[in-house]
């Protein structure tokens, strides 16, 4: 996420989306009554001749706000689609007070204007963009012994290498050859230990090469392959690298990080319910008596809830307690939601 523009008094961010995840933190931050707008693409009916137009109309595009009546993210398709009444738009295209869907895009600008910015729909846009800075993911191409690796970072690819691995041809099986290719392969490796915070590696490649690295990395760095997914490209180098890239591998994978993480806090107080636990609390009473108490330690709450619950969330974040949103789209939050939606884990026991 990259803010382009803000003016706090007028209750305005421009912003741009970056990836799935993005359109994920949008579908919370966006509520009913906000103005949106964005460039948005609608056929326009042709009334200029006697006579309408037999055809569907022609496809324009232009800047449009709406006054968003409701938000629904698809999390098979990825798509963000904002449904309202037309409030600004060229009056000549389209008719002011008029129903119109507004499909949110990556990479495209958007602008949001609130009558106020609550705390955590702040803190949602804090932690969507601070998340974009981060060093995430990298992808490793390999061929033919030759390794480049292309950093992803929220202003696009920094590419490292090529390292060369130097090995004799595939006909010279000998000790001397898979040393060689060891020592590459370690060349590698610490090019990447070098950088810091990478939670996904996508080993890339067109041939043998990647799935003989991956196997390297569960015998001899297990840390590392676990990180670590095998994607099949057409070739390496740079090109193989944008192949990656417009697959959607990436944006793939950090959803699906993210989702792993929320479902391991839910299953951890399941765990905890299910052992009779006296450092567990879950439903809206036990919670807010626990908040109250300061024996918050961790909180977790469905992320439907969060502008409702806006006072807990100040109230245990002040006790010094960490608090995880956690989405209703996947089991984990199901889950949740089945317990009243929030759940927390105690520093100790209140009854």
């Amino acid at each position: 996420m990259r803010i382009i523009q803000e003016d706090k008094k007028k209750g305005v961010i421009e912003l741009i989306p970056e990836t799935l995840d993005d359109l994920w933190h949008l579908s919370h931050i966006i509520e009913e009554g906000d103005l949106v707008s964005s460039k948005t693409t609608r056929r326009i009916q042709d009334t200029s001749g006697e006579r309408i137009r037999r055809d569907r109309g022609v496809k324009k595009t232009f800047y449009l706000g709406i006054r968003v009546e409701s938000v629904k993210f698809h999390r098979y398709t990825g798509k963000l689609r904002a449904t309202g009444t037309i409030e600004k738009g060229p009056e000549d295209l389209v008719p002011l007070g008029s129903h119109h869907t507004i499909e949110i895009k990556l990479n495209t600008p958007l602008r949001i204007k609130k009558e106020t910015w609550s705390k955590w729909a702040l803190r949602r846009l804090k932690d969507a963009i601070e998340s974009s800075k981060r060093l995430y993911a990298i992808i490793l191409a390999l061929e033919d012994y030759t390794a480049d690796i292309g950093l992803i970072r929220q202003y696009g690819i920094e590419y490292y290498g090529p390292i060369i691995g130097g090995i004799p041809g595939k006909r010279i099986q000998t000790k001397d050859r898979r040393k060689k290719i060891i020592q590459f392969y370690e060349k590698i490796i610490e090019a990447i230990k070098n950088l810091k915070g990478i939670e996904l590696i996508v080993i890339a490649g067109p041939g043998f090469t990647k799935t003989d690295f991956h196997s390297y990395l569960k015998e001899k760095h297990p840390k590392l392959a676990k990180i670590s997914i095998i994607e099949s490209t057409g070739t390496g180098g740079r090109v193989g690298i944008q192949e990656v890239l417009k697959k959607g591998t990436i944006e793939r994978a950090a959803t699906e990080n993210r989702i792993a993480k929320e479902i391991r806090n839910v299953n951890e107080v399941l765990e905890k319910i299910a052992k009779s636990s006296d450092l567990i609390a879950y439903g809206e009473k036990e919670v807010t008596e626990a908040a109250n108490m300061g024996a918050i330690k961790k909180l977790l709450i469905i992320d439907k809830l969060v502008s409702e619950k806006e006072t807990l969330l100040d109230l245990v974040e002040n006790m010094g307690g960490e608090i995880i949103l956690i989405s209703s789209e996947h089991e984990g939050g199901k889950q949740l939601e089945a317990l009243g939606g929030i759940a927390a884990t105690l520093r100790f026991k209140i009854h």
